[in-house]
């Protein structure tokens, strides 16, 4: 259409300075000769703990999370993707698919919005995560055998497309849900599910505790697999330091993490807007090369939403600096490299 060409043009100029500037193309969705983050990553792979291209470079793969798709699938589309690939320069886009509160499991209809989303990042040209979104059900196993019927159908379907990413249980949580006895083994099923129609695209298995406690899957991570990678969620004005220190002692033991979610707000989705605490953050995952995925593109009003309250009802991008929350705007910054993450 004649705006994203037009739009396409700045960020072919926003390229260009970005190039003056002294940064690679790994941090661009489109490189200055015109190629799509996929087209020059390709096949992903997991090295070590490391995400890297087809060719077996480490990256960091940048990018934007769908608020739930029940109440914000609006902007599960292709003028909302495209426009956050070209004015915000994301890489990866995620399709947050919520089971209960009015999710899949009640209103299975709610699988076109992934649908959606996956047909534009394949047009677009950018990675896909989809989202199979444990959160209030607490324990994937509630709803396993729907889990394997939805992703074997979305790896008949997409096995042939590099962009798919797929993320098998988003936060699993309560203290009676724990790694040894619910995660992995809901995890081993589902990746087998999976591994019959795609045996290469990276799947991200959630974590104890809210996708938090990396270290205890590190203790007994999934054998005889590869390209599994582990979640690890964060807000920064309630999760810091201790929670970096988890990361760690993760990483040391060999567990390979992806951020698939994390807020510049505290874990409410509100309290406020921590810029500081989220650069803190940005650093660490800067330095350890893990890749992330901000929440959430809502309009709900709250801190962690990228717009401002009712901006852009319709969905359908084009955002103005007035349509933005403080969060929307930093982040924008960061994935534009306007603001430079030491």
């Amino acid at each position: 259409m004649k705006e994203r060409t037009a739009w396409f043009g700045i960020l072919g100029l926003m390229v260009m300075l970005i190039s003056a500037c002294g940064i690679d193309d790994t941090q661009l969705s489109v490189d200055k000769n015109g190629k799509t983050v996929v087209e020059r990553f390709g096949q992903l792979q997991v090295i070590g703990t490391k995400l890297c291209t087809e060719g077996g470079k480490p990256i960091q793969l940048r990018g934007m999370s769908s608020f739930g798709l029940q109440w914000a699938g609006k902007y599960a589309n292709e003028d909302v993707i495209g426009w956050l690939r070209d004015d915000w320069n994301i890489q990866v886009w995620r399709a947050a698919m919520y089971l209960t509160e009015g999710g899949y499991i009640q209103n299975p209809v709610i699988k076109e919005k992934v649908i959606s989303s996956i047909e534009a990042a394949l047009k677009l040209g950018v990675y896909v995560i989809v989202d199979w979104h444990v959160l209030s059900d607490k324990n994937p196993q509630a709803y396993q055998a729907k889990a394997i019927e939805f992703f074997t159908d979305i790896a008949q379907q997409y096995r042939k497309y590099p962009h798919i990413i797929y993320e098998i249980c988003n936060e699993p949580n309560g203290k009676d849900v724990t790694w040894q006895g619910n995660i992995k083994p809901y995890a081993e099923a589902v990746i087998a599910a999976i591994r019959q129609y795609d045996p290469d695209n990276i799947i991200i298995v959630g974590t104890p505790n809210w996708s938090q406690d990396v270290d205890v899957a590190a203790a007994d991570p999934i054998q005889n697999q590869k390209n599994i990678m582990y979640t690890l969620h964060f807000y920064a004005g309630t999760h810091g330091q201790e929670l970096r220190a988890k990361a760690e002692k993760a990483l040391a033991k060999g567990l390979p993490l992806f951020v698939t979610e994390w807020g510049t707000s505290d874990a409410s989705g509100g309290g406020g807007f921590y810029m500081e605490k989220s650069k803190e953050w940005l650093s660490f995952l800067k330095k350890h090369k893990i890749s992330w995925v901000n929440w959430s593109v809502n309009n709900k009003g709250e801190e962690s939403g990228a717009l401002v309250y009712n901006a852009d009802r319709e969905g359908k991008g084009y955002w103005k600096d007035s349509d933005l929350s403080e969060s929307g705007r930093f982040v924008r910054k960061v994935l534009r490299n306007e603001i430079r993450i030491p």
